[in-house]
């Protein structure tokens, strides 16, 4: 039995378990449905019988990723959020038990002697580095700079024109009759934001992984704020800062290219939006310490971060969240609502108020995708055809994730703690 033919048996077994409406389209041109009924013009492109082979060793995410980065797997005919889409999501959790792999095997074993053949890699990480280490033990800088640098002109391709990279916050209902846009919702959560910290003319704010410098200037230009933003990307900080010397705020702006562990000084709030996630667990004590040692007595702290099921001691990351760390995001790991809540009461802080942007992050990744996917050429100008994919294949996985609940996000606001009241919560 020849490689092809064993490809086609195997697909079509696979395809029984999953009834995805897709296609394969393999290594010599032939285009094979996953079921009896499946259109064709959504295709996973499979580059050599190795690729089979390496999915039936070592089945998931992490290998998926892999030969992404490698060039040997790729999704044709539309987006590979376009492609997780057409399966349901159960079956394809399910896989292994629905398979027979006694059979499966026997019509397998032509591909299991052939040999690999990698194509163009796109670059990648230990996915256990910094994984249970402190600051010292973490190179945090190089895996900053491994996800942001790589190049303002590949975000600006899906990102909106302030470049905010993080949960937008679209308007109630909008989800379901399509109104609000992503440059809408964004503006939005921004204003939330200083709305939330309560910001006034002459309140000093700082903002901890200040990114391309859009809540500075925000806080800034709409609440009068004087804002100090630290980053540790080169490429955030000089975007940012051009912007602000176009905008003349730089009497009221100052960026830095610095570890916000390192700073001194009194704020009268602090906003951190989905940087937390770049520091591991065993940095979030020193995370909260350093933010409440930073405020003023009775100063807020705004905390948006994209969080994972479980309690204070959640079990440790699957496999999709190490082909995200290896890939995408080296050195991080996802805590859950309750150790922030946990970290925040054990440093002193009262919590005031907590809500919940799954939906709207859902929605935010989904018009990324598709953005990026309309730009798709561009970016394999700028970063290559594989890396573009570990991109989109990110980000789809990340949005059903979002949709099914298996990681969410939250804005945290808290108070350090002073006694006597505490005046309104936000307007």
């Amino acid at each position: 039995m020849t490689t092809d033919v064993a490809a086609r048996k195997v697909i079509a077994r696979l395809g029984a378990a999953l009834g995805a409406d897709l296609s394969v389209r393999l290594w010599t041109g032939e285009v094979v449905p996953l079921t009896p009924d499946a259109r064709d013009d959504l295709r996973i492109v499979v580059a050599g019988p190795d690729v089979l082979k390496r999915f039936l060793l070592r089945p998931g995410a992490e290998t998926a990723f892999r030969l992404i980065a490698e060039g040997r797997l790729a999704v044709e005919g539309g987006s590979p959020l376009d492609a997780l889409d057409r399966i349901d999501h159960g079956r394809l959790v399910h896989v292994r038990k629905a398979l027979d792999l006694t059979a499966l095997a026997r019509e397998a074993w032509p591909l299991l002697f052939t040999a690999s053949s990698p194509a163009d890699s796109a670059p990648s990480a230990d996915p256990e580095a910094g994984r249970g280490r402190d600051r010292a033990g973490r190179a945090d800088a190089d895996f900053i700079r491994f996800h942001y640098d790589v190049g303002n002109d590949f975000y600006a391709l899906f990102l909106d024109p302030l470049h905010v990279y993080s949960s937008a916050a679209f308007a109630p209902g909008s989800q379901e009759n399509g109104a609000d846009d992503l440059d809408a919702a964004q503006i939005r959560k921004l204003d939330r934001i200083c709305r939330k910290l309560d910001l006034k003319p002459g309140d000093r704010l700082l903002d901890v992984g200040c990114g391309w410098g859009a809540l500075a200037i925000h806080a800034a230009t709409h609440f009068g704020a004087t804002v100090h933003g630290v980053t540790l990307s080169p490429a955030q900080l000089q975007f940012a800062q051009a912007r602000v010397d176009a905008l003349g705020l730089t009497d009221r702006i100052t960026l830095e290219l610095k570890d916000y562990r390192d700073l001194t000084g009194a704020f009268d709030a602090v906003s951190q939006i989905e940087m937390f996630e770049h520091l591991g667990f065993r940095n979030h004590d020193l995370h909260f310490q350093t933010v409440h040692r930073l405020l003023k007595p009775g100063g807020l702290y705004l905390h948006q971060a994209s969080i994972r099921r479980g309690g204070v001691r959640p079990g440790p990351p699957g496999r999709p969240a190490r082909a995200i760390t290896r890939f995408i995001f080296p050195g991080g790991e996802l805590d859950t609502l309750a150790m922030t809540i946990d970290g925040l009461a054990r440093w002193r802080f009262e919590v005031l108020d907590v809500e919940t942007l799954r939906p709207s992050f859902e929605r935010t990744l989904r018009e990324w995708s598709s953005r990026l996917y309309a730009r798709r050429e561009e970016a394999e100008r700028l970063i290559g055809p594989a890396r573009t994919q570990l991109w989109l294949a990110y980000f789809a996985l990340f949005a059903r994730g979002f949709e099914r609940g298996v990681v969410s996000v939250h804005q945290t606001l808290a108070r350090r703690h002073r006694p006597g009241r505490h005046g309104p919560i936000f307007r």
